[in-house]
């Protein structure tokens, strides 16, 4: 077992190893003698390099990309804070295993190996403007269980959700580590009325646990989910493995924040793969300090922009690794 209790997480956050130095000035010797103009290939040449770092070798691959969705569901939907019913989690989670989903399509388009994970979905979370979301034992077990998920043969891992009232959640997490105001957005798409009764779910349970969350961790624990849980605990599992990781939306992101703000580049091994259509993602990439790689006004959660991003990430170490050097071409460089 990686960890049994919050105080073993905070420990590994620790220790977290680095990217490969060599590698990465082996990969940065090769571009500069790929048959292309210097800089030609703009962001795709750093994000090959960043990949190379990871990978330990200065012709990295993306031909194994895997992506886990986490489900989980949240005591919060009683405060009528979603569009939908919280049974919606079940039924999704169906459709995945079905291979009806988006993100179905989309893991077959870029070749990459799909995981569902349910985490107890009869037994949601408990409502966090009244108790504590989790247990520490919950909290842990889901962090565990995300970070058992990942696959240590991939080269590129991609962490997806699902679970009705999750954005609130989320919303929650980002309030509680960086403050302010407006974090909530329209998630699945609530009215006004919906929207009012999600910024005071989220304003109350910071208010309620406000003495705690001074640790990221019990941030996690008091305000997320298990979903959310398990996508840090597999965020923290590609670090340890060296894993590229490509981070999804803003739930996605929210899990990703509790690590950077407990350990202040535990995210050095992650890319932002999209900036998506609720309101405070970009926001939050902006805290993470993550530029996007796509920008296509998608909000479904499910993985689905990192997954999209896959193929950005394929075509820069394709290009990369298989481009002949002006010496191998017989090209006179310039």
């Amino acid at each position: 077992m990686p960890f049994q209790s919050l105080g073993d997480v905070h420990a590994m956050l620790a220790r977290l190893p680095a990217p490969d130095a060599a590698a990465i000035a082996a990969a940065e010797v090769r571009n500069g003698r790929l048959t292309k103009p210097p800089g030609a290939l703009g962001r795709l040449e750093k994000l090959a390099i960043w990949m190379a770092g990871w990978q330990g070798t200065d012709k990295p691959t993306a031909a194994k990309p895997q992506i886990v969705i986490f489900a989980g569901n949240h005591g919060v939907t009683a405060k009528g804070v979603s569009a939908f019913p919280a049974e919606v989690t079940a039924q999704m989670v169906a459709n995945f295993a079905h291979g009806g989903a988006a993100i179905n399509q989309l893991a077959r388009a870029f070749g990459a190996k799909l995981d569902v994970h349910a985490l107890d979905l009869d037994q949601p979370t408990a409502d966090f403007t009244e108790s504590p979301a989790m247990t520490e034992a919950e909290v842990v077990d889901a962090l565990r269980r995300g970070y058992e998920a990942v696959n240590l043969e991939a080269d590129v891992f991609v962490a997806g959700e699902m679970g009705i009232g999750n954005t609130t959640s989320a919303a929650a997490i980002a309030t509680a580590l960086y403050g302010g105001v407006g974090w909530a957005g329209r998630g699945t798409g609530v009215d006004d009325a919906g929207l009012r009764r999600k910024e005071s779910a989220v304003a109350a349970g910071v208010e309620r646990h406000k003495e705690l969350l001074s640790d990221p961790l019990q941030v996690l624990r008091c305000l997320g989910g298990r979903e959310i849980a398990a996508m840090a605990g597999a965020i923290l599992g590609a670090r340890m493995a060296r894993v590229p990781v490509i981070l999804d939306g803003f739930i996605a992101c929210a899990a990703a924040a509790v690590l950077e703000k407990a350990a202040p580049g535990a995210l050095d091994h992650c890319v932002a793969g999209h900036q998506s259509a609720e309101g405070a993602h970009a926001r939050l990439l902006e805290k993470l300090g993550k530029e996007p790689l796509l920008s296509l006004g998608l909000r479904l959660g499910e993985g689905s922009g990192a997954a999209l991003a896959i193929g950005v990430v394929q075509g820069a170490v394709a290009c990369h690794s298989g481009m002949a050097t002006f010496a191998e071409a017989g090209v006179a460089a310039g």
